[in-house]
């Protein structure tokens, strides 16, 4: 019998031996699984359940799951694994620009996936708070860093006292900049801290999700632009002295 605190994933195949690979080894790992052949299927599953991550694959019958997966960003930040029998770096890219946490090639190994899985999971987990604990109000930055502050229990960023409704990657790279100001830091820089495999990552992926963050920014204060790019090199918050 399922253990029914156990973390739950949607496996989302429509190859039912794949699917059966990924159950068993996810399984083993004590992880309990419900599997979709379609992609309206899965999006009514995670509608109606509580899973923590999805393994997607992108060749569905009914839709592509890069279309499933920019539906399901409008409503939520679940992690995300694609699977894919193409490894061509374009399909990488519009599956990393779009909000995927992993992306892995078939024929892959069940417990490299396992593995992965593991890892997204421990990247998306917040920081856990102590019982019965008032929070504490928001941490003001030092003056190098104006307008920017950290709330850690609540799990955000907030940009000339608004809250920024970010993604989770977009949450990590402006945490990482607001942290060191005026420090410059490289694309692999970048991904290294923030990203969960940057092997299997690429830098274009870094400009992209500045870019979001710049809009976001700029929604709050049309004025300010705090990100610099600092060409053939990377991005600071703020300038250097």
């Amino acid at each position: 019998m399922p253990d029914p605190t156990a973390a739950r994933i949607l496996i989302v195949e429509d190859e039912q031996a794949i699917a059966d690979t990924l159950i068993y080894a996810l399984g083993t790992d004590g992880f309990v699984t419900e599997h979709c052949l379609l992609g309206r299927d899965a999006l009514a599953a995670l509608r109606r359940g509580n899973f923590v991550l999805m393994i997607l694959d992108v060749g569905l019958p009914d839709m592509n799951g890069f279309d499933l997966c920019r539906e399901l960003r409008r409503e939520s930040n679940i992690p995300v694994i694609f699977l894919t029998a193409r490894n061509d770096e374009i399909d990488r890219i519009v599956g990393l620009e779009i909000g995927a946490d992993d992306y892995v090639v078939k024929p892959f190994s069940p417990r490299e996936v396992a593995a992965r899985v593991r890892s997204v999971l421990r990247r998306a987990r917040p920081a856990p708070t102590l019982p019965d604990r008032q929070p504490d109000p928001p941490t003001d930055l030092p003056p190098t860093a104006p307008g920017f502050a950290i709330d850690e229990d609540a799990h955000c960023i907030r940009y000339c006292g608004q809250a920024l409704e970010l993604t989770r990657y977009e949450h990590l790279l402006l945490k990482t900049l607001v942290e060191s100001p005026r420090r410059v830091f490289s694309r692999e820089q970048l991904m290294q801290r923030v990203w969960t495999a940057p092997d299997h990552s690429l830098e274009r992926t870094v400009d992209t999700h500045i870019k979001t963050l710049r809009a976001k920014l700029k929604a709050v204060d049309p004025a300010a632009d705090p990100i610099v790019t600092h060409r053939g090199i990377g991005y600071s918050l703020l300038r250097p002295r």
